[in-house]
């Protein structure tokens, strides 16, 4: 893990933020390739992508704060200004309808849009993503003795935190793994001087944010080759896109680690959402028309 990348002087490079940028700069390139290809000014992609930017992170930290009450409550400042806790649904939602009311106050067709953006977005996460796995923030999985399972001693959240709610309901994993002897020992401190425990060193799960980024780095590779037999059915890519977020989200966050809702977490619902909306239409409304919606 490698949060910290390099100093110059008093600014520090974090390497989530240099992803995050990188996949901004990435998601903007293919937009505006798709805006030249139907003929659109691709000076639109640069204003969409600066929407994204400033609404993705508001909405992302909206969401987390929502999520993580309990957390927000006992320190409201804190995690309202923590870099760390961005949920990634929050910032697309936000992003949405942010971008909504932009097209439709230029006159332009929403949908349109939606089926150039929806791609880029699921391609832009997925190298976000990374960004995760190098800062070690929380977004891993539950403890495993897979070949390739990793464990993150120099995270920014620490197994030892942020398991500590799992095993309140797997007890028997708490001590298999001897969570409370271990955890116990400090054995250093990481770049940012946080305290490493031995639990952090020697515990391994699943390395979450690489499974995301291999799976929607050949999504939006299969979607973005296909993109152009669906140019006549506005929102069809749109539609298609939802569907695989929402599958993708849908099953990593089974082995991820999040407060629970009637059984299932707050992305899951958003998931389960996006896959009834998009599943609907391509399976009721496309194949009965082919008449554009807006």
């Amino acid at each position: 893990m490698h949060p910290v990348l390099f100093h110059i002087g008093p600014v520090t490079l974090y390497s989530y933020g240099l992803m995050l940028a990188i996949a901004f700069l990435i998601a903007n390139y293919f937009l505006s390739i798709e805006l030249r290809r139907r003929g659109l000014d691709p000076r639109i992609g640069g204003q969409i992508t600066l929407i994204c930017l400033i609404g993705g992170v508001a909405g992302s930290k909206l969401f987390s704060v929502l999520e993580n009450w309990s957390d927000l409550v006992r320190d409201p400042l804190g995690q309202i200004f923590s870099p760390a806790g961005l949920t990634f649904y929050g910032g697309f939602l936000v992003c949405m309808v942010w971008i909504y009311f932009y097209i439709k106050r230029k006159g332009l067709r929403f949908l349109l849009f939606a089926d150039m953006l929806a791609p880029v977005v699921l391609l832009a996460y997925g190298i976000g993503r990374i960004g995760c796995q190098l800062a070690g923030d929380g977004d891993y999985g539950i403890p495993s003795r897979l070949p390739w399972a990793m464990s993150y001693p120099q995270g920014t959240a620490k197994p030892t935190y942020t398991l500590i709610d799992y095993f309140k309901t797997h007890p028997l994993e708490r001590a298999e793994l001897h969570y409370d002897s271990l955890a116990a020992i400090t054995v250093g401190h990481d770049q940012l001087g946080e305290r490493i425990s031995r639990f952090d060193q020697v515990v391994t799960v699943h390395p979450a944010p690489i499974y995301e980024t291999i799976f929607c780095v050949l999504a939006f590779w299969f979607i973005w080759n296909y993109r152009k037999k669906f140019d006549a059915e506005i929102g069809k890519v749109f539609s298609i896109t939802l569907v695989v977020m929402g599958v993708e989200r849908l099953l990593i966050e089974f082995i991820r680690i999040n407060p629970l809702y009637w059984g299932l977490s707050m992305a899951q619902w958003i998931s389960v959402a996006m896959i009834a909306a998009g599943g609907w239409a391509l399976a009721f409304y496309y194949p009965r028309q082919h008449t554009p919606i807006s």
